[in-house]
C-alpha cells in the first residue's frame, strides 16, 4: 500500500494512492463506455427487471 502525507498548517491528510488509482481506472472505464455508446451496467440491470415484471 502506498500512502502520501500532506501537511497543511495544523491539518494532516493521508492519501491512499492505490485507492486513487482504482478510482481513476473506474472513471476511465466509464468514459470509454460512454464514448462507445454503451449503457451503464446499472441501467441494463434495471431494464432486465422491468422486462421480467411485465411478462
Amino acid at each position: 500500500m502506498s500512502e502520501r502525507l500532506i501537511i497543511d498548517g495544523n491539518a494532516v491528510y493521508e492519501i491512499d494512492e492505490d485507492c486513487l488509482r482504482q478510482q481513476e481506472a473506474r472513471r476511465q472505464m466509464g468514459r470509454l463506455r460512454r464514448m462507445a455508446g454503451e449503457r451503464p451496467v446499472c441501467q441494463e440491470k434495471r431494464g432486465v427487471r422491468e422486462k421480467r415484471q411485465s411478462v
